[in-house]
């Protein structure tokens, strides 16, 4: 099978007979939805496993699901704006289904461990990310019938499921000729430090070629992207509210607490110098690094005015009117619930809108300012009262270690001569097709033999590590550490 000679939108990977009057944008959204990758999300964690909050809360299976339906309803708004069909709604809902296929187990902690792992144990200068494993999982550790390798997807979709749409080795000059997007940043020192992007290095060549069939600038989302990325900020804002209030893990008081503090004086707080503000620890002050970091990062869009628009409804839609009585399950809490839901994803995909790009840091679609406010303050919730609880910290810090100790003992497996041929086969394919990868990159991005050897090992390792479970993640690394008490179930399930 070669690459596709002319490259369009609906141009695969891989050459192979379609069916006949079949829609290609839905054969590939089935094929994302019958993948063993979209099936084990719903053992993989959000934010917090149900078992740690005690209560009914998203997996990355039942977030993707949620994300698919808000951007699919974009999608159509946008058209009918429009007068024209501007985004196609099934290539974003496959794009939606796809874009968290590449989160490993344990949610973002898992992630940022991998990285690191990654980065300073293993030797991949391109780290982990959730986003490019996701690419790479589409394109590479997937598979269907009539493609060497990934699931030979049309060139629309696998461009929409880069949020970020770029390799960490982007150039300089490329980040210069449209100023550093969302996920790039500038340091002090004036160098750019990628910190997300949608592909590694050894899967930049497949992005590329499905970019070169749209109408789409360097480093800039095509619109079905966008409309995916605007629908996950969306759901991740909305839907963690409903978790953590269901699990009783929102508490009123210390909430309620900040958004007086900060509502209270607002004027005063605008008034005080940036050290003073970082080093506060009295209720408000929270809320105003936040409206100074959006400022900071995204001065096109961030306004004083409608930040405290924002903070002003948050404080009375959520902190006084639902958060104020407990929920205790009971119909009526149920439907407070279902209102405050359905009313804040409602106004937020209402407020989709076509724009032109004329700063880096935003795509062909956006939120408008007022909803883009209303965003930032809810997720500010989520992270400070949910994410920096110091219960959940030391749950994570185990977490970490069990992704560290599988990690470590399969490197020193792969090093053992005596024992090597009896490692899982799955992770020899892995190795395997990495080594193939390294071999087909370009002459002056290509690794030595010896380097690419050791790359390749690498990056299955952290291929096989990624795909697991959380609860095959928990499984592996007490067998690996010989305290396993289920020996003849590991082979199935790892």
């Amino acid at each position: 099978m070669t690459l596709s000679a002319a490259p369009t939108a609906a141009s695969r990977a891989y050459d192979e007979r379609e069916t006949v009057g079949a829609d290609p944008w839905s054969i590939d959204l089935e094929r994302i939805q019958f993948s063993p990758y979209f099936s084990r999300l719903s053992a993989v964690t959000q934010v917090v496993s149900p078992s740690i909050s005690g209560a009914p809360v998203h997996n990355r299976l039942t977030h993707s699901l949620k994300v698919s339906a808000i951007a699919r309803v974009v999608a159509l708004q946008l058209n009918t704006r429009a007068g024209a069909d501007v985004c196609d709604p099934t290539v974003v809902e496959a794009a939606a289904y796809a874009h968290d296929l590449g989160h490993p187990p344990f949610g973002h902690l898992g992630e940022t461990t991998l990285d690191r792992l990654a980065r300073t144990e293993l030797g991949l200068t391109d780290g982990f990310e959730g986003n490019a494993q996701t690419y790479r999982i589409l394109t590479a550790l997937d598979v269907v019938e009539n493609a060497p390798r990934g699931l030979n997807l049309t060139a629309a979709v696998r461009a929409a499921s880069a949020k970020y749409p770029w390799s960490p080795s982007v150039s300089a000059a490329e980040i210069e000729r449209i100023g550093p997007p969302r996920g790039i940043r500038r340091s002090p020192d004036g160098a750019y430090r990628v910190h997300k992007y949608s592909v590694y290095d050894i899967d930049l060549a497949d992005l590329e070629q499905a970019r070169a069939g749209l109408d789409v600038e360097p480093l800039r989302q095509s619109i079905e992207g966008a409309v995916m990325d605007l629908a996950d900020d969306i759901a991740y804002s909305v839907h963690d509210v409903d978790d953590f209030y269901r699990a009783g893990i929102l508490d009123h008081a210390p909430i309620a607490a900040e958004f007086r503090g900060w509502l209270d004086d607002v004027i005063e707080w605008r008034s005080r110098d940036d050290a003073e503000v970082r080093a506060e620890l009295v209720p408000g002050a929270a809320l105003e690094r936040l409206r100074r970091k959006m400022r900071r990062d995204d001065p096109w869009i961030a306004d004083d005015e409608a930040f405290l628009d924002a903070v002003s409804d948050v404080d009375a839609e959520l902190v006084t009117d639902l958060l104020a009585r407990p929920f205790d399950g009971s119909l009526s809490a149920e439907r407070r619930l279902a209102a405050f839901t359905d009313r804040w994803i409602r106004r937020f995909q209402e407020s989709v809108r076509l724009r032109t790009l004329d700063t880096p840091r935003s795509g062909p679609v956006a939120l408008s300012p007022s909803a883009w406010h209303h965003v930032e303050v809810l997720k500010f919730v989520h992270k400070r009262f949910v994410l920096s609880r110091p219960d959940l910290a030391i749950q994570q810090r185990g977490m970490s270690r069990i992704l560290a100790r599988s990690v470590r003992a399969l490197g020193e497996w792969l090093e053992d001569d005596l024992d090597r041929a009896r490692t899982p086969r799955r992770l020899r394919e892995l190795i395997a097709l990495a080594r193939e990868q390294y071999a087909l990159l370009p002459a002056e991005r290509r690794p030595s033999d010896a380097e690419a050897e050791t790359l390749a090992r690498s990056r299955g390792i952290v291929d096989y590590v990624a795909s697991l479970t959380d609860a095959q993640a928990f499984t592996l690394s007490e067998a690996i550490s010989g305290r396993a008490d289920r020996l003849w179930s590991l082979g199935q399930r790892l």
